[in-house]
């Protein structure tokens, strides 16, 4: 049973080709030393060399199916014994040892990726896929490694056509769904069952890396609805993290995941999972990444306008400005989250809730000073920080109306008008740096081949990087404060620009260019946004 342990996990591979190379007579020089003997370097250069001589060795097709035929008899072999002596598993232990160390032999598949449709016409990955459910978890986890080599990314983009013929069979055999049967029968307490869950999320990571339509399909057979539980759990591990980056993963490649995750609950979790770090910060980096992949995964789950009720009425408004107000690491995803949140119409019952719950306490400060220290900013660059308290000052100015939106309004009032003050200066600043980048735009020499269209969208990608759409969204708040009807905003913004030697015109001309991007359509949510601007517009 030891002998066997070792083996499961490979510590004896080296030392039988060791013996086996002595009895072949294929080491050139006389081996003086046993196995045991050797030193660490001398075991490790001989590994290598093993590792050499392996990779040097073709296969072809009649390799393959070589390998899964032996593969397929040894498993039924192992399946007689089982059902034969179902009480004594003594009698079919060696049958289990040898087909586990032909599940190793089989790891050989991953180097030879140009022979994957051989294996498919072979049977081998209807075998592979069915071994997953073997009542030995040792097998069973063998089997997870061997998949999880097989469908490597990195191997299956040396040879993508093939690579599209292992997915499409792994898809006819249902793996997904044996996949989740897999992480439910496995006991985390048991370290080798705890690295295999980890690999087995691996496994559906590369899947939906090579085709990410499987995304979809990891959902339909319940892969997303474990995930959801196991980020329940409330203590940090290794595998909470994964399930973390593959709940994002799901998310942002598949667009119907989005819409069905509300229905499972899944904002809800998210939101259960996060309210552990509103007032402290995590411990480790690795739960900081964590924490940071949840972020991410409630903002792409907000993109579907149906979660923003889900997400109100479970608290995730009041949740982010508490955020906010406590100033811990969770403060800048949590802007991130607002900024997703607010936005657009189905954003306009969230902006009410944000000014009801004294979100503009929280909001301003963010607003009158950005952190010095990224660390701070978590991990947010300055114009980032920007971008996002803007965009979230924004929203609140187009979805809030009557009595929220005076209190907005006075906002910029209040203290002698010391929030015009850093309007001003935001504006001034951004506009600076898109005026510097016209500059370059047009001293720039032609690309050649380069036709018209080419050229205008290099140019406006040039400017969005020198913060053209931030400035956009500055000179949004600009044209809504200052034709609020308080005659001191409009007042103070004409004096500092007058100091500066400015006028309001450039406010005019972005939002001009800004009013042209929204597209066109009478009854469309645009046209009426573009109305709106034009009227405000008119108002200077």
């Amino acid at each position: 049973k030891q002998w066997y342990q070792r083996r499961v996990r490979g510590a004896v591979d080296a030392e039988d080709d060791y013996e086996h190379m002595l009895k072949k007579k294929t080491v050139e020089a006389p081996v003086k030393k046993t196995y045991e003997e050797m030193t660490d370097e001398e075991r490790l250069a001989l590994v290598m060399e093993l590792d050499e001589d392996r990779a040097g060795d073709e296969m072809d097709e009649t390799g393959m199916k070589k390998l899964v035929g032996n593969l397929e008899r040894k498993h039924a072999k192992n399946q007689e014994l089982r059902i034969k002596h179902g009480d004594a598993p003594e009698k079919f232990m060696e049958s289990e040892i040898e087909l586990h160390v032909e599940i190793g032999n089989c790891m050989v598949m991953a180097t030879q990726p140009h022979l994957y449709p051989a294996l498919v016409q072979a049977g081998g990955i209807k075998l592979i896929v069915s071994l997953l459910s073997h009542p030995n978890s040792d097998i069973a986890l063998g089997v997870v490694d061997l998949l999880h080599e097989i469908t490597d990314p990195d191997i299956i983009s040396e040879a993508l056509e093939e690579g599209v013929v292992l997915v499409g069979a792994l898809v006819k055999c249902e793996v997904m769904s044996v996949l989740v049967q897999v992480l439910e029968g496995l006991d985390e307490k048991n370290e080798d069952e705890a690295k295999g869950l980890h690999n087995v999320l691996g496994i559906a990571e590369n899947l939906v890396e090579a085709d990410p339509e499987m995304a979809h399909l990891a959902f339909k057979h319940g892969l997303l609805v474990w995930i959801l539980n196991r980020l329940k759990v409330r203590s940090f591990d290794p595998n909470k993290l994964y399930c973390s980056e593959l709940l994002a993963v799901l998310l942002q490649s598949s667009t119907p995941n989005r819409a069905e995750l509300g229905m499972i609950e899944g904002i809800d979790t998210m939101l259960q999972a996060l309210a552990m770090y509103k007032r402290r910060n995590p411990q480790l980096a690795e739960e900081q990444e964590m924490v940071h992949n949840l972020f991410d995964s409630l903002c792409l789950s907000l993109l579907h306008a149906g979660n923003r009720e889900i997400f109100l009425k479970g608290e995730g408004v009041e949740l982010m400005v508490l955020m906010l107000r406590e100033k811990k690491m969770s403060r800048p995803p949590a802007l991130k989250v607002l900024n997703f949140a607010l936005q657009g119409d189905e954003g306009i019952n969230c902006c009410a809730k944000f000014v009801d719950v004294y979100g503009l306490r929280s909001l301003f400060p963010c607003f009158m000073k950005t952190p010095g220290k990224k660390v701070k900013r978590g991990g947010f660059s300055e114009f980032e920080w920007v971008e996002h308290v803007s965009s979230i000052i924004s929203h609140l100015l187009r979805n809030c109306s009557g009595s929220q939106l005076q209190r907005l309004v006075n906002k910029f009032v209040e203290d002698d008008h010391l929030k015009v003050d850093r309007l001003v200066e935001l504006h001034l600043f951004y506009l600076g740096r898109v005026r510097a980048a016209d500059k370059e735009i047009e001293d720039e020499d032609e690309v050649e081949d380069e036709d018209e269209g080419e050229r205008e969208e290099r140019a406006y990608m040039k400017r969005l990087d020198a913060g053209l759409f931030t400035l956009q969204r500055l000179d949004y708040i600009i044209l809504s404060v200052y034709t609020a009807g308080i005659g001191s905003i409009s007042g103070r913004v004409k004096q500092l620009l007058g100091l500066k030697g400015e006028t309001i015109e450039p406010v005019r001309e972005v939002m001009k260019e800004y009013v042209g991007s929204l597209g066109d359509g009478e009854n469309s949510k645009a046209a009426e946004e573009k109305q709106n601007i034009h009227h405000m517009i008119n108002q200077l």
